[in-house]
């Protein structure tokens, strides 16, 4: 039998012949020694690299999930733990930051930098501080074991920057916004978080236990963690899926997090878990939190084209949080999908207005402009959302739309050949290729 892949040190085959020609072009590859473990680890990231990929992707998921909360009081707890956390890891000289993003979807997640984030939607499902600490301490464990920057190193992609919003890693999106937003031309929800190993997660989760208990949280707070997850991992929840696409999860892990506890880490059993003052600092989540359980509801209703009802549903969720940037967005984007694009159009610009230094709102608000023929407004929807959030190559897209349906030939070729210099494939690249053969630029 003739053996098509042979690993070579923990490489396949073909890996080790793109690593070595990678090399003979002058990319540095190689291994490195991990923070954790002290063994060998497969590196061509350095920890320079991990933080300039961080600072280049991280704004557009943060954007793409509705940018950080604006009740301070929930933003600040976050950090504060997070920081509390930080102190106690590995690699306590990263540049760590924590947000609480408006995402209605459980999830947490970790860029190779230390910026991390979780959803609003996973705190409503926490208990109390003890199990946060366990959630910002395992996305750490990520951070610190250097498993993405691990991924991106056999995925050959340490070199690309954002300007083409590279994807890390292919990631099954779970929320049907998320796949909307990408049909509108702007990212969906997880197109650049890591898809993790199960290896990786039990390091994550016992690094998570570590990181907590030296912090002074008791163990029990990763137990409550993992019962939550293991309990939406068996009920298929809906709003878990990209977790679970990204964090594999088993009752192996619940399981190894009870043993530790009453083992392992025994002696810290005394350690509180905080729930009053968890409880205080989400007070103003939880008080929304029917109107965030109900957008929940309407974007499942939109990943599976349930349209009308998704807007019925949106429109409740706004009865209760009329101000809710997140909610106002995907009625936006709802509006749009039904081609209501007036009314879009105003649900977008109400977003703005509640939320004026969060870009994606200008993107669309600037779709709904070019539908309604307003291009001048739509050009600068796009411009404002450049200088909020710089690098993604749609926006460029976007503007030569709105510079062509204002009839402003000139400026609108230089925009798509600006985009092609970035992407050249696809209905959107196909257009500006077509419009530039059109108009005498490209024979």
């Amino acid at each position: 039998m003739r053996v098509s892949r042979r690993v070579i040190n923990g490489l396949s085959r073909r890996e080790f012949l793109i690593m070595t020609s990678l090399a003979a072009t002058g990319l540095a590859v190689g291994c490195a020694t991990n923070p954790v473990t002290g063994k060998s680890q497969f590196m061509i990231m350095d920890e320079k690299q991990e933080i300039a990929v961080d600072r280049q992707q991280s704004p557009h998921q943060f954007s793409s999930d509705y940018g950080s909360t604006q009740d301070r009081t929930l933003q600040r707890y976050v950090e504060i733990t997070g920081k509390r956390l930080a102190g106690n890891t590995h690699r306590g000289q990263m540049p760590y930051n924590f947000h609480c993003v408006n995402a209605n979807y459980v999830n947490a997640y970790a860029f190779p930098g230390g910026s991390i984030a979780c959803t609003r939607g996973i705190l409503l499902e926490l208990d109390n501080e003890a199990e946060l600490a366990a959630l910002l301490g395992h996305e750490l464990g990520h951070v610190n074991a250097r498993h993405t920057a691990e991924i991106m190193s056999k995925a050959q992609l340490a070199n690309m920057a954002v300007g083409g919003l590279t994807i890390l890693t292919s990631v099954a999106v779970g929320s049907g916004a998320g796949n909307l937003a990408g049909q509108l031309g702007q990212l969906g929800s997880g197109a650049l978080l890591a898809t993790y190993s199960r290896d990786n997660e039990r390091q994550a989760d016992d690094l998570g236990m570590v990181y907590m208990t030296r912090s002074g949280y008791g163990p029990q707070g990763m137990v409550g963690l993992m019962e939550m997850l293991n309990s939406m991992n068996r009920k298929h929840a809906g709003v878990a899926d990209l977790l679970f696409a990204t964090h594999p999860m088993s009752s192996e892990r619940y399981q190894t997090s009870v043993n530790q506890a009453t083992n392992d880490y025994r002696q810290y059993s005394g350690q509180p878990l905080y729930r009053e003052r968890y409880m205080d600092n989400t007070a103003g989540l939880r008080k929304i939190k029917g109107a965030i359980k109900k957008m929940q509801d309407g974007e499942e209703a939109m990943g599976k084209e349930q349209f009308s009802q998704a807007e019925g549903l949106f429109k409740q969720a706004l009865d209760e949080a009329p101000n809710d940037y997140a909610g106002l967005l995907l009625m936006a984007k709802c509006q749009l999908v039904q081609k209501k694009d007036s009314e879009a159009e105003r649900f977008a610009d109400q977003a703005k207005q509640v939320y004026p230094d969060e870009a994606q709102a200008y993107h669309i608000s600037g779709i709904a402009k070019i539908r309604n023929k307003n291009y001048d407004a739509a050009y600068e929807d796009f411009s404002i959302y450049e200088r909020r959030l710089p690098g993604n190559p749609n926006t460029t897209f976007f503007q030569g739309l709105s510079l062509e349906g204002g009839e402003k030939i000139e400026p609108a070729a230089r925009a798509y050949d600006a985009y092609l210099q970035q992407v050249r494939q696809g209905k959107q690249a196909q257009y500006a290729y077509q419009r530039l053969k059109e108009w005498g630029y490209i024979r």
